[in-house]
């Protein structure tokens, strides 16, 4: 198992996949403190917002597959994966996360009423799981970025 750490440190595919999320993490991490001015870590791993760091992920993996290996079947696999995962994020998180929403907004409701809930405010429901499709999109133009930046100028030997 340590003999392996080292090969996906340095795997070409694996570092664009890393920096594909990490580049994602940090824009939504860096946007909330500038517009929001709230030092905000969670943003750092957490899910939601823009761009999507699951599809910038995903994208810039099956974009380093296809730079590295062609239309290989290997490529299709993760095409085919990519657009599952774009899907789940703009379609059932994203509902997943406005149920989310009017859940919390009953919660509160009640609350205010005093009247008892199984769940309090502290305990709320995680709103921010899903993507619009704009932050999919954003996502997507991201991780075709970073793969292709590694690929062309770290990869091939440039820097």
């Amino acid at each position: 198992m340590i003999d392996i750490l080292p090969q996906i440190a340095h795997n070409y595919i694996a570092q664009a996949a890393f920096w594909g999320w990490f580049t994602a993490q940090a824009i939504k991490f860096v946007w909330q403190l500038v517009r929001h001015g709230k030092f905000c870590p969670e943003r750092l791993v957490g899910s939601g917002g823009f761009p999507s760091s699951h599809t910038s992920f995903v994208i810039a993996t099956t974009t380093a597959i296809y730079l590295k290996s062609g239309a290989s079947d290997l490529f299709i696999l993760s095409l085919v994966f990519s657009i599952v995962v774009m899907y789940d994020a703009s379609g059932v998180r994203l509902e997943a996360g406005r149920q989310a929403q009017i859940l919390n907004q009953i919660v509160d409701y009640f609350t205010k009423k005093n009247i008892p809930v199984v769940i309090t405010r502290k305990e709320a429901l995680k709103e921010l799981l899903g993507h619009t499709p704009i932050e999919v999109f954003g996502g997507l133009i991201l991780g075709i970025l970073v793969a292709c930046i590694q690929f062309y100028y770290i990869y091939n030997g440039v820097i």
